[in-house]
């Protein structure tokens, strides 16, 4: 029986962009052949907690959106790419009967599913190695670790340490894989619709304040048009915390969250920016949400499963309680506040709501519901266009006053502003 030729995985889960993209880099950069695999994860889409699925429609549509076009474009740098979908390990035990894999290039996690499904691939492939990069971090553990020995609970301090020693790394350069490699003789491709992800297919709400498609090509699109074609970066702080409409905020969250967009690509194209129109508050103001996103990161990876926890991070008691009927009538829009209504509906018909409305609908789910916000944060787990584990939890916990909040604040719905 002739040796099984070696190669290695270049394994795509939230990073699924060229720009900017350390493991592509280190894969191209290594002696032996490689293939890039992304997984639709079947067990992932049949989940559910709290009676909700790990991922709705909406995500659901512009994950697949992503996949297609991350495919595109490493096709025209010369990558053998393969979509399949299945479990995850046994799509790796596959490509191993045709394959000697001998490492597995990836991005580093450190929540709960993310590790289960490396812990299984690892099971599979117990002497393969792995090589992780930490390419959704806009600043690497090293650089927190040499200035922080343990992330505060508090945003403002966290913020005020990393601003005084800014360390922001240059971005990946990948090239053009000179050798184009055949794996399509042994590894195929599946050709994967919404409907084998167990969703119909739907149209956009015409109303929806996020009308875009998934991809890195459209992502670095809204970059452009957002910096330079229309200079609405200059006005953002004064426009985030709008409701309605293409451009009171970026709307980078949702390439941010799967990884189509790099934080160290939009932080690097504001300094651009700034060279070229000036800064001012508002260029400043969009670094800030950024330092938002990487403090919540921080906080899961110091914290890990206490994320997840009725308690949090802080392991305070409050009375949540569990009604259906109460939960369900801030699921409808159906709850006794107006504000409150708009927004549940806009999330269920869209999969979007702003920064002002997830603040307000999750303290009115904590506070004056009290309901166990673990429930609240499933439910957008499902149904946000840009869910990120760290974001949303971390947002959920702060509000719920178990969290990065020690005040324990809760907003008026009617005013926005907190009681």
């Amino acid at each position: 029986m002739s040796e099984k030729q070696k190669i290695n995985i270049l394994w795509f889960t939230n990073n699924l962009r060229i720009r900017d993209n350390e493991s592509l880099l280190k894969i191209q950069q290594e002696s032996l052949p490689f293939l890039a695999l992304y997984v639709f994860d079947s067990e992932f889409f049949q989940q559910k907690q709290s009676g909700f699925k790990k991922i709705g429609k909406f995500r659901a549509r512009f994950l697949l959106e992503t996949v297609l076009d991350l495919e595109k474009n490493l096709n025209e740098i010369g990558v053998p790419f393969v979509k399949k979908i299945g479990k995850t390990a046994e799509i790796f035990q596959k490509i191993a009967e045709h394959f000697d894999i001998e490492t597995i290039f990836c991005q580093e996690e450190w929540t709960r599913d993310e590790n289960i499904l490396q812990q299984k691939v690892t099971k599979v492939l117990p002497t393969t190695v792995w090589s992780k990069s930490y390419s959704q971090l806009l600043l690497q553990p090293d650089f927190i670790d040499s200035l922080i020995e343990k992330i505060p609970i508090q945003f403002t301090t966290f913020r005020q340490k990393v601003e005084k020693n800014f360390t922001i790394r240059e971005e990946f350069k990948s090239d053009k894989t000179e050798k184009k490699q055949s794996f399509e003789s042994k590894i195929k491709s599946d050709d994967i619709n919404l409907k084998m992800l167990g969703f119909e297919d739907f149209e956009i709400h015409p109303s929806s304040a996020f009308p875009f498609f998934g991809g890195e090509t459209v992502a670095l699109k809204r970059l452009n048009a957002y910096f330079s074609e229309t200079k609405n970066l200059s006005t953002y702080k004064e426009t985030r915390n709008g409701m309605t409409g293409l451009d009171y905020s970026s709307k980078f969250s949702a390439w941010l969250a799967n990884g189509s967009l790099s934080p160290v690509s939009v932080y690097h194209e504001i300094k651009k920016y700034e060279a070229e129109f000036g800064s001012n508050e508002s260029t400043y103001w969009l670094v800030f949400e950024l330092l938002w996103r990487e403090f919540f990161k921080y906080v899961s990876r110091e914290h890990q499963d206490k994320t997840f926890r009725l308690k949090g991070i802080l392991g305070k008691e409050y009375p949540f309680k569990h009604d259906e009927n109460v939960i369900q009538d801030w699921i409808q829009g159906k709850t006794n506040s107006d504000f409150i209504n708009a927004n549940m509906l806009e999330i269920k018909q869209t999969g979007w709501m702003s920064n002002r409305g997830r603040q307000n609908v999750a303290s009115y789910f904590c506070k004056i519901l009290n309901q166990d916000w673990r429930i609240g944060a499933h439910y957008f787990e499902e149904m946000l266009i840009d869910y990120d584990v760290h974001s949303n939890y971390g947002n959920w916990m702060y509000l719920a006053g178990v969290g990065n909040d020690p005040r324990s604040r809760t907003f008026n719905p009617e005013t926005g502003r907190t009681i």
